[in-house]
């Protein structure tokens, strides 16, 4: 599942103990493996290998460069959403041939920016580069705009159609993608007007086809029922003479929040591989956008506890670390793992659940520092005896963690560190009170 494992009592990322860790670079900060993150990534590829396919990580789910570039040096691409993740792919070393640029609402200076013009407007100043290798495309007026500046920048790029399979991938109805009520993509009947109305001499190479129904999806069987209708719809493409060379399947696999919770990667590719093992033989290009399963469990939070508050019916742990550290609990009411760092030998977790079985816990909500009720990591859990000032990890925080952060309540955002074997390196620094006010400075811009 990972390299974050309790040796001697007390937790460590590989060789590096978490505890000495947080005195040197404080809390709340996230700690990332990189042998999680490398391994997953080779599961994945290896599972999948019998399609050969591009595996663009998604950088919406853990945008740090440092560990975008350590997955571009594997092979990876990067799947990204906006003109700022191109930057970041760009400046991470990716290859713009391995960069597939998704999204609902690309603007015309992003589109442009992913065609290898400058960076204009908001754009400005950003890393330059060549075109994006792929652009899914959501609509027909995107589509539309993709062709008018493609043709005044003289170029081609190479486009998929996002398909809505109105599949329900049952999971969270926030990260739900591939219903009709969603606002992603086309259902196959307007894909299929696209394709039929379109001009053989348009600037973008409409020759694939993009679906992405959710995250997490535990259970493949959701897969198969979206790739099966993608198929056919390919299938009536093929036959009214329209190419379709590339099939992007999105991404969405789980993640261990839980210890066994996910299906492993192998367990994935056994649904898809068989349906798509002949037409990559016969040269269909596929591509796989995943995110928190390469990402999730390379990664902990780790949160100092401030208080311990008891009242009547409840008892809170109050830390440094609330939803506007790690956003996913009140958001999505997403489950946690959290546990201290340094725990007597009875207390070391056989696996990873809501009530590990262990004795002597006590229940507690693990809850922040901000002005919500809304504000918490942990509601109900049954945790060993915690006092102020020690540390708790938040495990599986590697996915959607980092990136939903915020400074609301005027709280800089938390610091980031890499850990690979027994070396330890701090890959983003902790933000000041000058960082939290630095746009605010100066004087008033008269417009």
């Amino acid at each position: 599942m990972d390299h974050f494992t309790y040796q001697g009592g007390g937790l460590c990322a590989e060789d590096v103990p978490l505890d000495r860790l947080a005195d040197r670079v404080g809390t709340p900060t996230y700690v990332y493996s990189a042998a999680t993150l490398e391994a997953h990534y080779d599961r994945l590829a290896s599972a999948f290998a019998p399609l050969s396919p591009l595996i663009c990580f998604s950088l919406k789910s853990c945008a740090n460069g440092h560990l975008a570039r350590l997955l571009v040096e594997r092979g990876a691409g990067l799947d990204v959403v906006s003109g700022g993740e191109i930057h970041r792919a760009r400046l991470a070393g990716c290859p713009g041939e391995r960069i597939a640029f998704a999204g609902v609402g690309k603007t015309a200076d992003e589109i442009a920016y992913a065609l290898g013009a400058p960076g204009r407007g908001a754009l400005a100043g950003a890393e330059p580069g060549g075109p994006v290798g792929l652009f899914n495309v959501e609509s027909e007026p995107e589509l539309a705009l993709l062709d008018r500046i493609a043709g005044d920048l003289g170029v081609r790029p190479r486009a998929a159609l996002r398909i809505n399979p109105d599949v329900d991938a049952r999971t969270h109805r926030h990260t739900t993608t591939g219903r009709r009520e969603n606002k992603f993509g086309v259902d196959p009947d307007r894909a299929r007007a696209i394709f039929r109305d379109r001009a053989a001499d348009s600037p973008a190479r409409l020759t694939g086809l993009h679906v992405h129904i959710g995250s997490p999806v535990y259970d493949p069987a959701s897969y198969v029922e979206a790739l099966a209708r993608v198929l056919r719809l390919a299938d009536d493409l093929a036959r009214s003479g329209d190419v379709i060379d590339t099939l992007d399947l999105g991404g969405g696999f789980g993640a261990d929040y839980e210890t066994g919770r996910s299906p492993t990667a192998a367990d994935y590719a056994r649904a898809i591989v068989p349906m798509l093992a002949r037409r990559v033989g016969d040269g269909l290009r596929v591509v796989i956008e995943p995110g928190r399963s390469l990402a999730a469990n390379a990664g902990v939070l780790l949160t100092r506890v401030q208080y311990v508050k008891e009242s009547e019916h409840k008892r809170f742990v109050i830390c440094d670390a609330g939803m506007h550290t790690l956003l996913r609990p009140a958001l999505y009411d997403a489950f946690h793992f959290v546990w201290p760092v340094r725990v007597a030998p009875e207390h070391v977790p056989p696996r990873r659940a809501a009530d590990p079985g262990l004795p002597g816990l006590v229940e507690c909500d693990v809850v922040g520092p901000i002005c919500e009720s809304a504000d918490y990591l942990a509601l109900g859990r049954r945790l060993p005896p915690v006092l102020r000032g020690d540390l708790l990890a938040v495990f599986a925080a590697g996915a959607y963690g980092m990136t939903l952060a915020s400074r609301y309540n005027s709280h800089p955002l938390p610091a980031e560190v890499l850990v690979s074997g027994d070396r330890a390196s701090q890959i983003r620094a902790r933000e000041t009170l000058g960082d939290l006010v630095a746009h605010e400075r100066a004087q008033p811009l008269p417009l």
